[in-house]
């Protein structure tokens, strides 16, 4: 007995893509300009860090089914890969929309409220200065050099860990 109504992809929602959508909720809540400042800013954090965690877990769980060969097609009638391209695009989407947000809305406002964050090339001398001399003192100590090449892989990343590289 065939039964079109339930076994139809149309009937049913792609998961990762409904969070996507969920988490462009809250990120609309942060352009929200009924909403309290800084609680926007809140807002557009918790989008940010949600989205880390999708690609930490949900995407990365995606990738590996696909580099396994696993590539059935699911209840929505997407397989892995045309569900992965979705979430890329998708994705880069929402990543604009963020910056929008952030570029266009939050750090105009929050100028307007004295709180300024600036680039290096905003700073003047005396601000330069201090964030050189901060630099010096207190982060490159904390620095470590590593080779990566054929004899040295490369080293283990701690994840949720600040770590800078730099090709010589």
């Amino acid at each position: 007995m065939v039964r079109p109504l339930i076994d139809s992809p149309s009937n049913f929602i792609n998961r990762e893509l409904s969070w996507l959508e969920f988490n462009r909720r809250v990120l609309q809540e942060a352009g929200d300009v009924n909403n309290p400042l800084l609680e926007r800013l809140k807002f557009l954090s918790i989008s940010a860090s949600n989205l880390d965690e999708f690609f930490e877990v949900r995407v990365a769980s995606l990738v590996q089914q696909i580099e396994d060969g696993y590539n059935e097609g699911a209840a929505d009638g997407l397989t892995l890969m045309e569900e992965r391209d979705r979430i890329n695009r998708e994705t880069h989407d929402f990543v604009d929309e963020q910056y929008d947000c952030w570029n266009g809305h939050l750090r105009p406002t929050l100028a307007e409220h004295g709180i300024r964050v600036l680039g290096l090339h905003e700073l003047d001398a005396a601000a330069k200065s201090f964030v050189e001399e901060y630099c010096e003192r207190e982060l490159d100590p904390l620095l470590t050099p590593v080779t990566v090449d054929p004899a040295h892989p490369f080293p283990r990343v701690i994840n949720k860990a600040l770590c800078v590289a730099f090709l010589l």
